[in-house]
């Protein structure tokens, strides 16, 4: 008998002396943020364990009235100790329970796009109850990307259900580097991998409202394209026509071809990293008869530099979408002097009647603190202005608790 091919939720294998369910009774403060749906239980809430743990098995938690109340994927290594797929009555977590959860996802996405965009999230981390684990579509090939090791002792059940439920043609492994030994060491995957399928010859392309992109799906940030600033491209697009646009903090032109398409009489993609703009310069040559008109312009340098080098550029719409400012809670207040200076050094660059559009995927910078920096860099510049929308997270990419929640940004008139 295979248990894992019997019963996916179940715990993966081990020792017979170690096979008595894994059973959990926390403090207080984490019984209630449980039952607030809040999907991680750190490992100094435990107050009582019936055994170790091993990675990737159900642990399941009671209350102080020996009373079911949650279960979750347990990581005897980690902070979070816990990654909680379940909370309220008790359930069987089987195949049968994680393919419904897959088809659930999926279908959350079935009507929010059309033939023209086929590349998006299906699955988003525990928003879409998959604790650490995000699945997106690039065209035919998906891609798999873990942030914790619970998922690892999964992956063969993992694939089945996509091979049955999606039917892509490849499907890509991501790795974060914080696993990647790990990964290594006890499953002999590594990131990149081709889970199922050939490796492409060359960097596959999908379609984002009716524009071709490259994605880096073995290599690229994230899983190859940052498809969480759809919505927010698709309106630069509309600000667009007739304007001179600076992206700044560029990557691979996403902002630059919507505003391309938009009219722009000029894009200036500026960014440190050349690899990022020669991506830009092909997803330009990919789609050059719907931006024949625009001229694009390739600027390699850091931002905060070039942006206080030289004021005499002048552009009529500008993007600032940096890299986060604040990986941990130590960097908060740093990230935040960030965004104002950078947001002060963007108006200073802006024509009279200028838009400047200021974007933050700091999770630990909330989104009222980030907007506040804006604003208050666009009140020292004693120009006036008006706010024009602030936008959060696109629909595929829901954040159903304060950790998840880091996409935002601030439109401004000048």
């Amino acid at each position: 008998m295979k248990p894992q091919k019997k019963q996916f939720g179940g715990t993966p294998a081990r020792s017979p002396r170690q096979i008595t369910l894994l059973r959990l009774r926390v403090s207080a403060a984490a019984e209630t943020q449980l039952r607030a749906r809040h999907p991680w239980l750190y490992a100094d809430s435990i107050r009582e364990q019936n055994r170790d743990g091993v990675i990737g098995e159900l642990a399941v938690i009671y209350d102080r009235k020996d009373n079911f109340l949650a279960v979750g994927l347990f990581d005897p290594d980690s902070p979070i100790r816990v990654r909680v797929i379940h909370v309220g009555k008790p359930q069987t977590i089987d195949e049968a329970w994680w393919a419904a959860r897959l088809e659930n996802a999926a279908a959350r996405r079935h009507d929010l796009f059309d033939a023209q965009t086929n590349g998006y999230r299906i699955i988003n981390g525990e928003s879409d109850g998959w604790p650490g684990l995000v699945f997106d579509r690039y065209d035919k090939i998906r891609v798999l990307k873990l942030y914790t090791g619970v998922w690892l002792p999964r992956l063969d059940e993992i694939l089945r259900l996509i091979l049955m439920q999606l039917k892509p043609q490849r499907v890509v492994l991501r790795l974060s580097r914080n696993i990647q030994a790990f990964a290594r060491k006890s499953s002999g995957v590594e990131d990149g991998q081709m889970l199922y399928g050939d490796k492409p010859e060359s960097l596959p392309t999908f379609m984002e409202s009716g524009l071709r992109f490259e994605a880096d799906v073995c290599r690229g940030q994230k899983t190859g394209f940052f498809l969480d600033q759809r919505e927010n491209r698709r309106a630069v697009e509309s600000l667009a026509s007739g304007r001179k646009m600076l992206n700044a903090f560029s990557f691979s032109g996403g902002f630059s071809l919507y505003a391309a398409r938009g009219g722009a009489s000029s894009v200036t993609d500026l960014d440190i990293s050349p690899h990022a703009l020669e991506s830009a310069k092909r997803n330009f040559a990919l789609n050059k008869s719907a931006i024949a008109r625009c001229r694009h312009e390739l600027v390699q340098a850091d931002a905060f530099d070039w942006l206080d080098a030289d004021k005499s550029r002048q552009f009529d719409l500008i993007v600032l979408d940096p890299p986060s400012f604040a990986k941990r809670e130590s960097e908060r207040a740093g990230a935040i002097r960030a965004y104002e200076r950078l947001a002060a050094l963007g108006i200073q660059h802006l024509t009279p009647g200028g838009t400047l559009i200021a974007c933050s995927c700091s999770a630990h910078v909330t989104a009222q603190e980030f907007f506040e920096a804006v604003r208050r860099s666009a009140a020292r510049a004693r120009k006036s202005f008006r706010e024009i929308q602030t936008t959060r997270h696109a629909p595929d990419h829901p954040a159903t608790f304060k950790e998840a929640d880091y996409l935002k940004a601030i439109y401004l008139h000048f």
